[in-house]
């Protein structure tokens, strides 16, 4: 049973106090300067406890609080480290200086709207303000499930980020690639040249076994990649367990390499010379970057020598992830279908492939032969 009536405080002051019965059969009350609030608040609790979904105030917790349970259980549930450690830059830095002191029964659909208008005031960029609002939501789902909170009200958020101005991928030319193949030598060429022709991810690279690497067959599987804390564990997604198939230069390459290889117990094919899993910084610093000097792909920017001398400092033209986007474009331009591409590539779907590499995809001769047909028809 649920009633509305007028309450008297010792101070003076009149209030609505709405009284209902929860989920349990415990009566609760909470009280509104307005009757029309608690009118609206008794409709709404009503349907909720109906649908069994209702948490009362008084039993709610704060969303920080219910975001220290959810990052608790994210980092028992075996999920990667990095994506842990971005999950707790959301709460540390935007969900709990803004709404973290708020109940989670108090937090409306348009509470959270408030919440990015907040974030974009502080200047957080489109794609910061897209990740938290998603944690927020992570957080609603979980407290939602262990009947911490009766709604998501993240769930009716919709967010647009816009892709106009998005960048295409920056790809070395094949001029480029041919010199910087050229370049590499010494324990780098092995690993320059598996990533040129494979498309692996570096942490891919990094995780590669050689019991993972069939030579006679000239292909390689990919079953695991190494972290950014040298950590070995599943790939990226699903798709990221796959078979590659292997250039002839990369099976060359790699049957000699085996042989000087550093061996140790991880079976590595690109270990670091102790024969663990190589830093990435390693790779950057110490090889693809001067590499890329080495073989003229660079850009250059002003600076001064020991003596002060105004002179011109190269630097690496390629972050280490386009030798991946090369070789998409030279699967594309090989004749690959998309749903190849994305399988060689480990794509989670098809869409990222297209969204990606879909202006590869284009065919010149095609499209004006395309065109040249619908003019013919139109004045035929």
């Amino acid at each position: 049973m649920a009633s509305i009536r007028k309450r008297t405080l010792p101070s003076g002051k009149a209030v609505w106090l709405a009284d209902y019965v929860d989920g349990a059969g415990k009566r609760r009350s909470k009280q509104f300067i307005r009757k029309a609030d608690a009118d609206a608040f008794l409709v709404l609790a009503r349907g909720q406890v109906s649908a069994g979904v209702h948490v009362a105030e008084s039993q709610s917790v704060t969303v920080g609080q219910a975001a220290d349970l959810w990052l608790k259980h994210v980092e028992e549930s075996g999920l990667e480290h990095s994506t842990v450690l971005h999950y707790r830059q959301h709460v540390n830095e935007h969900i709990r200086p803004l709404v973290g002191g708020l109940k989670l029964t108090t937090v409306t659909t348009p509470r959270v709207y408030a919440f990015i208008d907040d974030l974009k005031a502080k200047g957080r960029s489109a794609e910061t303000t897209r990740r938290a609002v998603q944690s927020l939501g992570r957080i609603f789902r979980f407290a939602k499930g262990r009947g911490l909170a009766g709604i998501n009200p993240v769930a009716d958020v919709t967010m647009r980020v816009s892709k106009r101005g998005k960048a295409r991928p920056e790809i070395p030319t094949k001029e480029e690639l041919r010199a910087i193949l050229g370049a590499a030598a010494g324990r780098w060429r092995p690993l320059i040249v598996t990533a040129v022709f494979t498309g692996l991810r570096a942490s891919e690279l990094r995780g590669l076994r050689w019991a993972d690497v069939d030579l006679k067959r000239a292909v390689l599987t990919v079953s695991q990649r190494a972290d950014a804390w040298k950590r070995i564990g599943a790939p990226k997604s699903e798709a990221g367990t796959r078979d590659v198939p292997l250039a002839p230069m990369v099976v060359n390459t790699l049957r000699e390499w085996k042989l000087a290889c550093p061996k140790g117990d991880l079976d590595l094919v690109f270990p670091s010379g102790a024969g663990q899993v190589e830093h990435h910084p390693n790779i950057v610093n110490r090889g693809w970057a001067p590499i890329q000097i080495e073989a003229g792909v660079a850009t250059y920017e002003d600076g001064t020598d020991k003596e002060g001398k105004p002179i011109k400092i190269a630097k690496a033209k390629y972050n280490f992830h386009s030798l991946r986007h090369a070789a998409a474009s030279m699967f594309i331009e090989s004749g690959m279908n998309a749903k190849r591409v994305q399988t060689v590539m480990g794509h989670s779907s098809i869409q990222v492939t297209f969204d990606v590499y879909g202006h590869l995809f284009s065919d010149d001769e095609a499209d004006q032969r395309a065109m040249r047909a619908i003019e013919e028809r139109l004045f035929s």
